[in-house]
């Protein structure tokens, strides 16, 4: 639940193109047509939760604002949601998104 809430947290950020997942999420992705949690690695400590987001950025972007943006928004929905203690969220660039050209797109 957790990693559903940080990613749709994380997708509603401006300058976020998507999320990342590895080949057993999309293998699972195909199977069930779902992608909850896509990008997402939650692990539960003593001293609280540590988030891992693994995500795509538009082209042109400030990746450390875009990033700190992310890190506010999955913060602030998480503390809303649940009452769990956040001890760190990373954020894992991986990705870039160019826009497509005009000739791409006929």
């Amino acid at each position: 639940m957790i990693e559903v809430i940080a990613s749709l947290a994380a997708l509603e950020v401006v300058g976020v193109s998507g999320m990342h997942g590895n080949f057993a999420t999309g293998v699972v992705e195909k199977i069930s047509g779902k992608n909850r949690g896509k990008g997402v690695k939650v692990d539960l400590t003593d001293d609280g939760i540590i988030i891992d987001v693994q995500l795509h950025m538009n082209f042109g972007v400030s990746i450390p604002e875009v990033a700190q943006e992310v890190q506010d928004n999955i913060s602030q929905t998480l503390k809303r949601m649940t009452a769990l203690d956040i001890r760190e969220i990373n954020i894992h660039v991986v990705g870039i998104q160019f826009e497509k050209s005009a000739l791409e797109e006929e």
